[in-house]
């Protein structure tokens, strides 16, 4: 077994040594954000700067793995990975370092950031209710934890316990209400599950206009994905629900991040924090925004077009770090509710 992580080690470290450049300054990009949606921006940063980024993508899981593997040889010197929860382990299994920015603390709100400034939110994705139109009517609706009610039974989607999004959408809800009402209302929102959980969020959008279900449960980013895919059946699909914001007498809808952090073993700290602070300006976040409907972080900054015509909602202001903290009995709670 030893011969056989050193023998990944080095593979790894090889297949990242051709792009290096000795003359010229550069920082060294791990991302679990796909590479159209994060190159334009390196791209425009390294115009700017003349610092080259040296980009490598993989699946969220997959780099936080790498990471722990290469320790402090890694050549790595940011991680940009979705959602809170994961953020919270890369800071847990001592990946990351704090990073002190006046800038990143003034663009980036203290709920969107780790306490310690080990990781900061870049972009905002909100989990709402979406409805079918002409089956819900929108008084209907008014909170995650009315979902539990037996008018629902038979006409939920939503995807797996196994989804860090709904693993954190849960530890929300324990931070609300506490363990032991959120697993009351975990046994009876699955209870009202019109099928076993499977698929991604655009499965859960796609079973409800196909008629599985009257209402999903999904990231809005995906929603903005369908609509402007270019591929006529998504489109058809999602112009057969609409968005019901939760939680608006109360806490708030339920948010979360894509976000990026320094790691421990960076190499090119100053180099880092530039682009950490470029990718939180007012450009950067409009981009975002634009071309993959997420909320920015930064106040002020412009939304994408389509995501106005949603209009604008009450967000939940707990610090994300919570979700992560909560993640444990979370995941248990959800086990013994039958949430598989």
């Amino acid at each position: 077994m030893k011969l056989l992580k050193v023998a990944l080690f080095s593979g790894l470290m090889l297949s990242m040594a051709p792009s290096y450049a000795a003359d010229q300054e550069e920082v060294n990009l791990y991302s679990a954000r796909k590479e159209q949606l994060i190159k334009p921006l390196l791209d425009k940063f390294t115009e700017q700067t003349n610092i080259k980024v040296n980009l490598v993508t993989g699946s969220a899981d997959a780099l936080l793995k790498r990471l722990s593997l290469e320790g402090d040889k890694s050549l790595a010197d940011l991680l940009i990975t979705t959602d809170a929860g994961r953020l919270y382990r890369a800071k847990s299994v001592d990946v990351l370092q704090s990073v002190d920015s006046e800038v990143l603390n003034k663009a980036v709100p203290e709920h969107l950031r780790d306490p310690e400034s080990y990781w900061f939110g870049l972009s905002v994705r909100a989990r709402p209710i979406f409805y079918v139109k002409g089956k819900v009517v929108p008084s209907e609706l008014s909170t995650y934890e009315a979902l539990d009610d037996e008018k629902w039974a038979g006409r939920v989607c939503i995807r797996s316990s196994g989804n860090i999004y709904n693993q954190s959408l849960v530890a929300s809800l324990i931070a609300a209400n506490g363990a032991e009402k959120t697993e009351a209302w975990a046994e009876g929102f699955v209870k009202n599950f019109a099928q076993p959980p499977k698929g991604g969020d655009r499965d859960q959008i796609k079973a409800a206009a196909a008629g599985i279900c009257d209402i999903a449960v999904a990231n809005t980013y995906y929603y903005g994905g369908m609509l402007t895919s270019g591929d006529q059946d998504q489109i058809d699909a999602a112009n057969k629900v609409a968005i019901f914001w939760p939680n608006q007498e109360d806490r708030g809808t339920h948010v979360n991040v894509s976000g990026i952090g320094m790691t421990k073993a960076a190499k090119n700290v100053d180099q880092a924090k530039q682009l950490m602070e470029f990718l939180v300006n007012a450009e950067s976040q409009a981009w975002y925004a634009e071309v993959n409907s997420e909320f920015p972080v930064l106040e002020g900054a412009k939304w994408g077009d389509l995501m106005k015509e949603w209009g604008e909602f009450k967000a939940d202001q707990l610090n994300l770090s919570v979700l992560g903290e909560n993640n444990a009995d979370a995941v248990k709670l959800m086990d013994r509710a039958g949430w598989r």
